[in-house]
């Protein structure tokens, strides 16, 4: 699986994910007269469950998406619960690879039992900070226009995403309704690029709550173990040492009790062990 190379600083001088914006083959504007696009980079935050049915059995349907689209699609790694699925191509084969995912989405609730109700199709961009006020415009009149074009439901967040300068883009709606949504948000990033440097987000790995409390549970009996083993060590060395003490204490009283023997007068210990003393 290809990993999500966002984790790259973003500039104003167009460079995105590594690569330099520039030419590739032609649109057309309003006027019907052709004119070069530039490489564009959207950014979709989803959860594991979702990008794992963009994926495919053994990367199918992304293989799918990345050939009929022309986008170079690509995913950021699994051990996060929040995963981030980078779309790079111009405006054409962006829409078209994000229809795909869309439609996939729309495929996996219609897949929902009858009994749940179904909810409208939520996709999550993550946009630049600096690009977000061209998103909004002036008193929120950009952002209302496009709610009224589209029909999408479309929210700007206020805070950043931890740990960078973004912020999240929500977009819900209808398939119909947040494919154009997105198509008129391309169109304004692509007039509005980020100012500066930006700081992608990366989202954070999962960490089991479980796992851990286990982790520290097993520390915490192993650490218990071990002071046990030392008292007991240091309870029988104590022992050894009374043992010691008490036989150097009967020594010395043995020493001291023949000493005082040794003072009595006209006892001479030499009398019963030399015979010659005693003539």
């Amino acid at each position: 699986m290809e990993l999500d190379q966002s984790s790259q600083i973003i500039t104003n001088d167009g460079a995105i994910n590594g690569q330099q914006n520039g030419p590739v083959a032609g649109t057309s504007n309003n006027n019907g007269t052709p004119q070069m696009s530039v490489i564009l980079t959207i950014r979709l935050l989803m959860q594991s469950k979702e990008v794992g049915s963009i994926i495919g059995k053994k990367g199918d349907h992304v293989k799918q998406i990345r050939e009929k689209s022309g986008a170079k699609v690509n995913i950021s790694d699994g051990s996060c619960p929040e995963r981030i699925v980078t779309i790079t191509g111009n405006v054409t084969t962006i829409n078209k690879a994000f229809s795909m995912i869309c439609k996939k989405s729309e495929e996996d609730l219609q897949a929902l039992p009858n009994s749940v109700p179904q909810p409208p199709i939520t996709m999550r961009l993550i946009v630049p900070a600096t690009q977000c006020g061209s998103l909004i415009g002036k008193r929120g009149s950009k952002i209302k226009e496009i709610r009224e074009s589209t029909g999408a439901s479309i929210q700007v967040a206020t805070e950043m995403l931890p740990s960078s300068t973004e912020r999240a883009v929500t977009i819900s709606g209808t398939c119909t309704a947040i494919i154009d949504c997105m198509q008129e948000i391309c169109q304004i990033l692509l007039e509005a690029p980020p100012k500066g440097t930006n700081l992608p987000f990366r989202p954070k790995p999962n960490y089991n709550p479980l796992l851990i409390a286990s982790s520290a549970a097993a520390a915490a009996a192993a650490q218990q173990q071990a002071t046990q083993h030392l008292t007991a060590v240091m309870m029988q060395q104590n022992q050894q040492q009374q043992v010691q003490a008490h036989q150097q204490l009967q020594a010395q009283q043995a020493a001291v009790a023949q000493s005082a023997a040794a003072t009595v007068v006209g006892y001479n210990p030499s009398m019963f062990t030399n015979p010659e003393a005693q003539t």
